[in-house]
């Protein structure tokens, strides 16, 4: 998969783009610079973003998932599992 993905983004920063009409068309770069093509700030911040909280109903989700998981009954409601 990093293979294709670099070959992926090796078209992407040498992709082109017409500009003009007529007898002036000329290729131009989609991309003038780096940061157009990748964001680095804004990429960082996404990863550095606070979890979310856990809810409740997470938190039982994965009692229950753990308690399936380690063989134990597990009573829902009138279902057990």
């Amino acid at each position: 998969m990093d293979m294709h993905l670099q070959a992926w983004l090796n078209h992407q920063v040498t992709a082109t783009k017409e500009v003009g009409a007529g007898k002036n068309v000329k290729q131009v770069p989609v991309y003038k610079t780096f940061n157009e093509f990748f964001d680095y700030q804004k990429a960082l911040k996404e990863v550095e973003k606070p979890k979310s909280k856990i809810t409740p109903q997470m938190r039982n989700m994965a009692r229950i998932a753990f308690l399936v998981n380690s063989g134990k009954e597990v009573n829902i409601g009138n279902v057990q599992c």
